[in-house]
């Protein structure tokens, strides 16, 4: 499925799955651009990108930020002349703890970055898409816990719920516009966010009710990531693929 020609926008691509999704997608031919709060962790990945003969472009992009969102798109715009074709909508954050013991400051990071973030971003996308007449794919990150409850995670969970239905509310929206907008929920792979957790011993006795008896690797949401980016997904929208390992089929 190639991507040649296509102008890719990754939030969240200074590590983890967004450094990966960046990767996959430049190797898939797109031009991508490298959205984080830091950018000098998306200079190295450009660098390295640049180096194996890909093109990409940084910008400083805050998705909690309403004017830093903007700010990011009128530049890709300014750089590019033209909006993005794809974007991951992969900012993300997550703070463990039971939700009668979440902070007011937690609670509201966590939605403020995972739900309303995507909400921004894809408004501000989306409007470049539209302003220049062009259809284009939007691809929002949620999670298996949008759909099966998980201890002492209700802030995220909340979140990635909302962006699930959030997706389908605005897939229905865009399509008059030829914009696609689906979403693709992992189930546990180890990022920054839950690294330590799955090596604990608590995460090992949860990879147990994996049906596959494993945690995931990056390159295994590839498939989804490159069909839900191409015109091969040219009539796919409102849709989230599950990359799960089983997870969520495994009995009580």
């Amino acid at each position: 499925m190639d991507l040649s020609g296509k102008l890719a926008l990754v939030t969240g691509a200074s590590s983890g799955l967004g450094e990966h999704f960046a990767e996959c997608l430049a190797e898939e031919g797109a031009s991508v651009i490298l959205a984080a709060r830091r950018t000098e962790k998306l200079e190295a990945l450009k660098a390295r990108l640049e180096a194996a003969g890909h093109t990409a472009f940084c910008v400083k992009m805050d998705v909690t930020d309403p004017a830093s969102v903007d700010a990011a798109i009128t530049a890709i715009k300014a750089e590019f002349d033209a909006p993005c074709d794809i974007v991951i909508n992969n900012s993300g954050v997550g703070y463990g703890s039971w939700y009668y013991e979440t902070s007011e400051e937690d609670w509201q990071s966590t939605l403020d970055t995972n739900i309303s973030g995507v909400w921004r971003v894809a408004k501000a996308a989306s409007k470049a898409l539209i302003d220049a007449g062009k259809p284009g794919s939007i691809i929002n990150i949620a999670s298996i816990t949008a759909m099966q409850p998980a201890m002492m995670s209700a802030a995220y969970a909340a979140s990635k719920a909302a962006v699930d239905h959030l997706t389908r509310s605005m897939a229905v929206e865009s399509a008059r516009f030829g914009i696609r907008i689906n979403a693709i929920a992992p189930g546990y792979y180890k990022t920054a966010i839950n690294d330590a957790y799955l090596d604990s011993e608590a995460g090992q006795r949860m990879k147990k009710r994996i049906a596959m008896q494993r945690f995931g690797e990056y390159q295994e949401l590839d498939g989804a990531l490159v069909l839900l980016a191409s015109d091969a997904a040219s009539y796919m929208t409102g849709t989230t693929i599950v990359v799960d390992g089983g997870h969520l089929l495994m009995p009580l």
